[in-house]
């Protein structure tokens, strides 16, 4: 799978390991930065970063700063994404089961980068199936039209 993963300054050294594992896992990845040394403001890499799924290039996006959530309200503006701030087992899977999520967010000053794998891996392995959520999903998805 092509995944779209950045990052700010607050979480360079997560997006890096993160990255690592994505590629030995055979995955493709795009990198939106930041790059070592680099600071960006998060916003201008969450945009970056979920343009690249809403445009097609990529599949899914993982996006990392200080505490997931700043990158999580960023990346939900743009239209076509979801995403959700995954720092347990039980969110990270529902963020796939029940609301196709499609951008996975994390806190580097958090979680620990072992539990973040753990937790990539997990969401990596869901994929979304019609069922009782597809409804809400199609749901947000109409409120991203006409609001």
């Amino acid at each position: 799978m092509k995944i779209s993963l950045g990052c700010d300054e607050a979480a360079y050294e997560l997006k890096e390991i993160i990255k690592k594992h994505l590629i030995k896992a055979g995955h493709d990845v795009v990198d939106n930065g930041v790059y070592e040394g680099e600071i960006e403001l998060y916003p201008d890499v969450a945009v970056r970063t979920c343009k690249k799924i809403t445009e097609g290039d990529c599949k899914r996006g993982v996006l990392v700063c200080g505490t997931g959530i700043g990158m999580a309200m960023t990346a939900n503006k743009v239209p076509g994404i979801r995403a959700a701030v995954c720092h347990d087992p039980f969110s990270t899977e529902r963020s796939i089961l029940s609301n196709n999520g499609n951008v996975m967010c994390m806190g580097a000053r958090i979680i620990a980068p072992q539990l973040a794998l753990y937790l990539l891996d997990i969401w990596m392995g869901l994929t979304f199936k019609d069922g009782p959520s597809t409804e809400k999903v199609e749901r947000i998805k109409y409120y991203e039209k006409i609001l």
